[in-house]
Order: C-alpha cells, then sequence, then structure tokens
C-alpha cells in the first residue's frame, strides 16, 4: 500500500472573479454601447435630420366692402340659391381629402395624416359654431405644433394688426354683438394638397371660401338674413413629428372677408354688414372673393357678382 498514491483525486483550486475570456467580453460590449451613444450624438448626418425651428404664422386679413346695400332674404336657401354658392357642399363635406400618393420619403399613411390634421384644423377653425360666436379658440389651438402656442395665445390676449397677431387670421369669428348664424348648413368649396418639400417636410395647401347664411343678433326667425363669404387661403407645414403628434404649424394665412365696412377694426373679430346695410362710399375697385386668381388690395370691395341676386 506504501508504494501506491493514494485513491483520492485532488481537484485545481477554483478561481475567484471572472475568466479572462468573460472580462474581454465585458469589455468589449461596454466599448460598443459607449460608441453607439458617442455616433448617436456626434453622427455627421444627425443635423440633416435635426428638427428645423417652427416659423411664426405670417397673416394677412382683406376685409371687402360692398358697393350697395347687402342683400337680404327671410329664407337663407333662397340666398345661397341666387348667389356663386349655389352648388357648393355643405359643411366638412366641402372639404374632402384629394387622392393621396405616397412621396419620396412619407408613405401613403403619412400623406394622409398630414391632409386629416390640415382638415381639422380648417372645420374646427371655419365651422364650429363657438368658434364662430367667439366663445371659443381651444378647438383650433390644440391642433397647433406646441411652438406656435405662444404666438396663437399672444394673438388673442393682445390683438394687433400686425400681420403676427390677428385672431381673424388664425379663426373666423364673428362680433357675437351683432351677428349670429341664420342657418347652421354653412357652404364650403375648395381645395386640399400636399406636397414633399424636403426629405424631412411636407406641406399642405388649402384653399377654401366658406359662406355664412347671417341674421342680427337675437333677431327672430322672420329678421331677414344675409351672406357673408370668407375665402382662406393656408399653408401649414408637417415633420414627423407633427404627424406623429396630430398637430400642424400653420406658416401662412390669406384671408378675404365681406361684406365687411373698411372703416371698422377686423383684427379680432368680422363685424359683418347684415341685410339692408351699407358701407362708406369710395374703395379700389371689386373682387371676388369666389374667384381664384384675382388680386386685391389692402381693403377690397365685393365684385358685383359676388352677392346674391335678390
Amino acid at each position: 500500500m506504501a508504494d501506491h498514491a493514494p485513491a483520492v483525486r485532488r481537484r485545481p483550486p477554483l478561481r475567484r472573479g471572472l475568466s479572462r475570456q468573460a472580462l474581454i467580453l465585458v469589455l468589449l460590449i461596454a466599448v460598443a454601447f459607449g460608441t453607439a451613444i458617442y455616433m448617436g450624438v456626434r453622427h455627421p448626418y444627425q443635423s440633416a435630420t435635426a428638427r428645423q425651428p417652427v416659423e411664426p404664422l405670417r397673416m394677412t386679413v382683406i376685409p371687402l366692402s360692398p358697393q350697395g346695400k347687402v342683400p337680404g332674404a327671410t329664407d337663407p336657401e333662397f340666398l345661397y340659391a341666387h348667389s356663386p354658392a349655389a352648388q357648393f357642399r355643405v359643411g366638412a363635406e366641402g372639404i374632402p381629402l384629394p387622392a393621396v400618393r405616397r412621396t419620396a420619403h412619407f408613405s401613403d399613411s403619412q400623406v394622409v395624416a398630414a391632409l386629416t390634421t390640415a382638415k381639422d384644423y380648417i372645420v374646427r377653425s371655419s365651422l364650429d359654431p363657438d368658434v364662430l360666436s367667439s366663445q371659443d379658440v381651444r378647438a383650433a389651438r390644440v391642433l397647433l405644433d406646441g411652438s406656435q402656442l405662444d404666438q396663437f395665445d399672444q394673438s388673442f390676449e393682445h390683438p394687433t394688426a400686425d400681420g403676427r397677431h390677428q385672431p381673424t387670421g388664425w379663426l373666423v369669428r364673428f362680433d357675437q354683438t351683432r351677428a349670429q348664424l341664420a342657418d347652421g348648413r354653412i357652404r364650403v368649396q375648395g381645395t386640399l394638397q400636399a406636397t414633399e418639400t424636403d426629405s424631412a417636410t411636407l406641406e399642405v395647401t388649402a384653399d377654401h371660401t366658406f359662406v355664412y347664411a347671417l341674421k342680427p343678433t337675437g333677431a327672430d326667425a322672420k329678421a331677414p338674413a344675409s351672406l357673408f363669404t370668407v375665402r382662406r387661403e393656408l399653408h401649414f407645414r408637417f415633420d414627423r413629428d407633427d404627424l406623429r403628434l396630430h398637430q400642424a404649424q400653420l406658416v401662412v394665412s390669406y384671408v378675404q372677408a365681406g361684406p365687411l365696412s373698411c372703416a371698422e377694426d377686423s383684427t379680432n373679430h368680422f363685424h359683418p354688414l347684415l341685410a339692408g346695410q351699407t358701407a362708406k362710399a369710395g374703395g379700389p375697385a371689386g373682387t371676388d372673393p369666389y374667384a381664384t386668381g384675382g388680386a386685391t388690395a389692402l381693403c377690397g370691395s365685393l365684385a358685383p357678382g359676388a352677392q346674391p341676386s335678390v
């Protein structure tokens, strides 16, 4: 027995800590993770996709004066039937979405999202009864890019005819002490068009004419109504954040509205001339808000064909 090795096998001592291979693997993972973070922050192409600054809204509001007495009738349908709005659709039906095609950098669904958001803003800012009566602005406000909210709020807190802070550049709103809707079936006609301006931006151009039947505030059902026309050309801009959040950047608003008196301030509200009323004499040549190619002055006059023939 003394000449043989012991029957018990000895095991090598256990090594404490990580093996060399495991330590190398951990170091490689850490280096890769750090490199990914660095490239995400300092990637040379990052600036190309960074969000561009949001432009403030530029607006022009042109009141249009009638050349005689404002026509009126007790039946708004009669007025519509004898005006250029006879074939217009009612409400949001007059703002149909165009056929949608994807662009080089935006999918079909993203183009639809841009068009739908633009339409929603137009509906809320031109057709919502609470907006029209100057009782609410939130319905349209929630659809604006957050970077434009300060400008929007300043416009309503301190209205100024400076091309930046006119509430009537953001919304259609009437002086509720003067006029109210005589018929909720507002007539609308116009177009929407979406285009890609660069790899990060979609733009939607909207051109719509709205025709409202109005009567004096508090008047009874037999009071004569008259038509009030607003032509709105709006340019919207969308980046991918806007598309995801269902928001829009409203960058241009060009508005013609009448019948109004050029002597009255249309910055905060429209003060419509109603049935039988006239504006002061004088003014530029007639402007037709139903025509899409006409030039206008800062205060124009309604062309004869733009009013109902009653």
